[in-house]
């Protein structure tokens, strides 16, 4: 049973968004093609990102809970953790524009951007040698800057809202994998390779790490999507 956790970690965090990506008040079933289409076109970088960073040491994964399968180092699982987590973020980004006014956040994106490029800025000048640390940040600091300076996209600030409520998720899964509630942590770290401050037992470039890729599959989902209607005309 040890060696089904981590998927059924992935299997939890997914299925009732799956299931009611089906509700004929949402229907979010209607756009499993263009987050396909995101969810492989973001997970190609990042994973060639966590290849490369299991190569150098600076996570591994303990594969006593995991069911075995390997590809390029990495476990099956977190191959599909590339799928099944942005699936819940971007269903409930769905849901919460759908359902709610949120437009006003708007107001916020340039407040969000200038902020996170000036702190993305100084961390990684401050720890250039922490390649987790300054990797993250960099690539933080480029996609934010690409998204509000390059694309203008208007959403910045409704993301950011519902990443914050998605961190409620965020806390139990992360928390699992880093070793929360185990005898020993399913992704391990090495301790210099990042700044050392964790959020319970997360590292906090993981809550990075993880906005970044929720908001380069968001604009992917929305490209793919508007793309989808046209053809649909």
């Amino acid at each position: 049973m040890m060696s089904y956790t981590y998927i059924l970690i992935l299997f939890f965090t997914i299925i009732i968004c799956f299931i009611s990506s089906f509700d004929s008040r949402i229907l979010f079933n209607r756009h499993f093609g263009s987050f396909i289409k995101a969810a492989c076109v973001v997970a190609i970088p990042f994973i060639a990102w966590d290849i490369w960073f299991t190569s150098l040491g600076v996570w591994w994964f303990n594969t006593d809970y995991t069911l075995g399968f390997v590809i390029g180092g990495l476990p099956i699982e977190e191959w599909l953790f590339f799928i099944c987590i942005p699936f819940s973020c971007v269903f409930t980004y769905f849901c919460f524009d759908k359902f709610f006014k949120l437009d006003w956040l708007s107001s916020f994106n340039n407040l969000i951007v200038f902020f996170s490029l000036i702190v993305c800025s100084i961390v990684a000048l401050l720890y250039y040698d922490r390649i987790y640390t300054l990797l993250t940040a960099v690539i933080t600091f480029v996609v934010l800057f690409y998204l509000h300076f390059v694309r203008r996209v208007d959403w910045i600030g409704k993301a950011s809202f519902v990443f914050t409520i998605l961190m409620l998720g965020f806390f139990p899964v992360n928390g699992i994998l880093t070793g929360t509630g185990l005898e020993s942590p399913i992704v391990n770290y090495n301790n210099d390779d990042f700044l050392g401050i964790r959020m319970g037992t997360i590292p906090i470039e993981d809550a990075v790490y993880g906005y970044t890729q929720f908001l380069l599959v968001l604009y992917f989902f929305k490209l793919f999507k508007s793309k989808s209607h046209e053809n649909e005309k």
